[in-house]
């Protein structure tokens, strides 16, 4: 590790190795999202591509590659993004690799205000989107009140947070038996994770969130959370005041996997395997953000790019990709861990 001191008294602490993977990670994901873009019935090189979004292309090739398919490759590297960085803070909070939004209920939180919204308001596109993020939030919030004696622990967060995703998942069973049909169908797709049809109402929102979100993670208590690793005595005696950090980070967390949601629907596994893969190719021990960010963005955008081109003639939801890859890194993960004698 290289710390970086500048005449005012800044310094910047750098890991080139975890600085190398991040570059290389958000290279691979801009490179298969232009791979994406150029894919299609209308097949454009990269190179059109590259000079398509740079407004130097022909008519017809801007529109395919601006209004089109851009939106939803912008939308795939920012959902990535924003569940890999929640499912890293959640893992580093409870200093647990299986803390994750997917597990702890937030997403079944999401689907289940998406649900509502179709089911009970036969709402819209928009209040599918809004129900999702509500959904979250509010669940969010229930399991950090029933999680709370004298501060919310990891443990505790965890089981609290595993009992409120079944009771979910039956409520979200019921709410689909209620829906009519073309109703069912339309909250089903949007269940698996979905990235068809995404635009730029969908990317925007989540955009504006990371810009948010993502300097308070990273630059306002990006140290604070590789602390809270040690533990919340530990972390307290150096300095770190846990009562405030810990909601503030929950938050940030509930709300990146939230938006998340409300612009793909729950698409499983990345927030888990994302910081995994990042510490992982790293070898670096704390959270790894940056690099977890660009992991989840390589992962999903790569993930969708499948799922457009794996079955001829029929697009597959991306979260059935995503789903086999994470359900075969699991397998990998508790093979290694056995053999290692660690479980």
């Amino acid at each position: 590790m290289k710390v970086f001191r500048t005449t005012g008294g800044l310094s910047v602490q750098l890991r080139p190795r975890a600085l190398t993977v991040g570059l290389a990670c958000l290279l691979a994901a801009l490179a298969v999202g232009v791979l994406a873009i150029g894919s299609g019935d209308f097949p454009i090189s990269p190179a059109e591509v590259l000079r398509a979004l740079a407004g130097n292309g022909d008519p017809a090739q801007e529109f395919i590659v601006r209004e089109l398919r851009l939106p939803r490759v912008a939308t795939a590297l920012l959902v990535g993004a924003a569940l890999a960085l929640s499912g890293a803070v959640f893992q580093s909070l409870v200093r647990n690799p299986l803390g994750s939004p997917d597990v702890l209920g937030f997403t079944q939180g999401s689907a289940a205000g998406a649900l509502t919204a179709i089911v009970l308001f036969g709402g819209g596109s928009f209040a599918l989107s809004l129900g999702a993020l509500a959904g979250g939030v509010l669940t969010g919030v229930l399991i950090h009140l029933l999680a709370w004696r004298h501060g919310v622990h990891g443990s505790r967060l965890v089981l609290t947070g595993i009992g409120i995703a079944a009771i979910l998942t039956g409520l979200n069973g019921y709410l689909l038996t209620r829906a009519q049909l073309t109703d069912a169908a339309r909250a089903m797709l949007w269940l698996t994770g979905s990235l068809d049809g995404r635009g730029w109402e969908q990317a925007v929102p989540l955009l504006a969130a990371l810009a948010v979100l993502v300097p308070v993670v990273l630059f306002g208590f990006g140290r604070s959370l590789r602390l809270l690793e040690m533990g919340d005595e530990a972390a307290f005696a150096l300095g770190v005041r846990v009562r405030l950090v810990r909601p503030v980070l929950l938050a940030a967390a509930v709300l990146l996997a939230s938006f998340a949601a409300a612009a793909a629907g729950p698409v499983s596994f990345v927030a888990l395997t994302a910081p995994q893969l990042a510490r992982r190719l790293t070898r670096a021990p704390g959270p790894n953000l940056a690099a977890s960010m660009t992991v989840g963005a390589a992962l999903l955008v790569g993930a969708d790019w499948l799922a457009q081109h794996l079955v001829p003639d029929r697009q597959l939801p991306v979260g059935v990709v995503t789903g086999v890859l994470g359900g075969g890194y699991l397998v990998w993960l508790l093979a290694t861990e056995r053999k290692a004698g660690r479980i």
